[in-house]
């Protein structure tokens, strides 16, 4: 299968919410979603930045539907009131793209204290799925998608030291473990949805390695990144295709397919055995409802 954006069907009619989109793989999902008429909804840290990039796709698509809507992940009090923010025209959210994240950060914290990748990159999006539930309920065939990432793989979601404080703090363990948890957290969610007998979709996705600037806190990786990595654009495919196509419902990861699946065509990605530990997958279930205090699709 070789799919880019130029095969996106027409999105007219729908309403999609892409976090960390001012830049990045976000951007270009953010940019494709309002060319094929989605109405976009940009949820970012940075508003002033977001509205920059929101300009740039207006000059582009001076027809798209593009807004900005202030979201800090690394706040729960900022996801709480985010649907309250946002403007959504009939009540309808037909796609959310957690993707925002950070990544090998110098040792920090969320505003609620937890360390700032599993606190932004995990939590953040579990508590904002939870609190858009309610309009993906009421809108038939929405889809939720969140980005993992290929450092999934080495990834082990550290129950007893999660903010990574009683252990030498290793950042791209803690990166490994975030990314881990987003992938737990996808397949977690689509069998609870499935339980609950909801017509919501729940897909996970990763951009192979993509040149953003997620890799800013590396010199190393940022040497590297024009020699090896594919453009960001390239990268959104994956995640574009998990969120719109049909037949993206036939599998639950979707990503580049080259070599270790860094870069190339989007087909159906590597799964880490651990990922799919259903007994891991309730606890960081369990947890992530007491430490965000979100509660959904509870099993009890």
């Amino acid at each position: 299968m070789k799919w880019d954006e130029e095969k996106m069907e027409d999105q007219s009619g729908k309403v999609a919410i892409v976090t960390g989109s001012n830049t990045g793989i976000g951007y270009y999902m953010a940019r494709a979603l309002a060319s094929k008429g989605a109405s976009v909804i940009m949820a970012c840290r940075d508003s002033e930045k977001a509205e920059i990039s929101r300009l740039k796709i207006l000059d582009e698509f001076p027809e798209s539907e593009v807004s900005v809507s202030l979201l800090d992940l690394a706040d729960l009090s900022s996801i709480e009131g985010f649907p309250e923010r946002i403007n959504l025209e009939g009540g309808r959210l037909d796609i959310l793209i957690n993707n925002a994240g950070v990544m090998i950060p110098p040792k920090s914290f969320t505003k609620d204290g937890f360390e700032l990748q599993f606190g932004t990159n995990h939590l953040g999006h579990f508590a904002l799925t939870g609190h858009l539930m309610p309009l993906l309920e009421a809108t038939e065939g929405s889809r939720v998608v969140t980005v993992s990432s290929i450092a999934h793989n080495p990834g082990v979601i550290d129950f007893d030291d999660l903010n990574g404080e009683r252990k030498r703090y290793n950042k791209w363990r803690l990166y490994s473990q975030s990314k881990i948890a987003n992938l737990t957290f996808s397949l977690e969610l689509a069998r609870r949805l499935e339980r609950a007998g909801s017509g919501v979709i729940a897909i996970a996705s990763h951009p192979g390695y993509s040149a953003t600037d997620l890799q800013r806190h590396s010199l190393f990786w940022r040497f590297l990144n024009p020699f090896v990595a594919m453009p960001a654009k390239k990268g959104a495919e994956a995640t574009l295709y998990a969120a719109t196509e049909r037949e993206a419902l036939e599998y639950p990861y979707w990503g580049p397919t080259g070599v270790i699946e860094m870069r190339g065509v989007t087909g159906r990605a590597k799964i880490n055995q651990k990922a799919q530990d259903e007994m891991t997958a309730r606890r960081l279930w369990e947890v992530s409802e007491r430490l965000t205090g979100v509660r959904f699709l509870s099993d009890r």
